[in-house]
């Protein structure tokens, strides 16, 4: 399930695109549908040894125009190995809020965007983000656990400050917030809860069918309630070169 519209982002194929804090690789996979030039780049070894795996699955499956490349680096985000300006678009999925020196992962992913080029931004959102910690501490008071709640106006002004240019924001996920909510009311690791059992069978039909009516659900929920919120930023063009 995709939190980034790649339309508002800009992307378009050929283009070089980073994917930081990639994951399981749902953005990357999806950027790589679409034609680009992409780099998954995360710490996590194992996550992107499957991640490579899947690449080479779509490659030998046909699911990707030709000339489309996709790649994995393993690294810190806080000293990313790559060049300045190197890509035309960026992500940075359900990142930041794991990251304590953030102010430097924000000024490194501004770094290697190019003049010109654009970035998408998603955090939980901080309403259905702080019922979560009131409810339990165990869903955030772990090991590389989120270790903050962004408001919309914070991580605008960190990223702006860095030198980007706001250009909207969108919300998503609207119908994952009441299944984390409940998860925290009656045990994180829970699973076997019934309302827990329940509301998670209503998440899976919507991933993998995205029946009609839970699509309009979502377009209800979304600005109301939606767990993730994505802000999007452009870095100014370079100036002209004097005569």
């Amino acid at each position: 399930m995709l939190t980034v519209d790649f339309d508002r982002l800009g992307l378009r194929p050929g283009e070089r695109v980073l994917d930081m804090g990639c994951g399981a690789g749902r953005h990357a996979f999806e950027m790589y549908k679409r034609g680009a030039d992409v780099v998954a780049f995360d710490q996590d070894a194992d996550e992107l040894a499957t991640v490579r795996e899947w690449f080479a699955a779509m490659r030998d499956s046909g699911e990707v125009p030709a000339g489309a490349e996709a790649d994995t680096k393993e690294g810190d985000a806080l000293a990313l190995p790559f060049a300045d300006g190197e890509f035309d678009r960026i992500v940075a999925a359900e990142v930041l809020e794991h990251v304590p020196a953030d102010i430097q992962a924000i000024a490194e992913l501004v770094r290697v965007l190019r003049p010109g080029g654009t970035m998408a931004v998603s955090v939980p959102r901080w309403f259905p983000e702080i019922v979560n910690w009131k409810l339990s501490d165990e869903y955030h008071d772990v090991e590389g656990g989120h270790i903050r709640i962004y408001t919309e106006e914070e991580l605008t002004d960190k990223v702006t400050k860095a030198g980007l240019r706001f250009t909207g924001k969108d919300y998503a996920h609207g119908l994952h917030s009441p299944y984390w909510w409940i998860k925290c009311a009656v045990g994180v690791t829970n699973d076997d809860h019934p309302l827990a059992k329940a509301y998670h069978r209503l998440l899976v039909w919507e991933i993998v069918e995205n029946p009609r009516a839970l699509q309009l659900a979502g377009r209800v929920l979304d600005p109301l309630i939606g767990k993730s919120m994505v802000l999007y930023f452009e870095k100014p063009p370079a100036e002209p070169a004097e005569a």
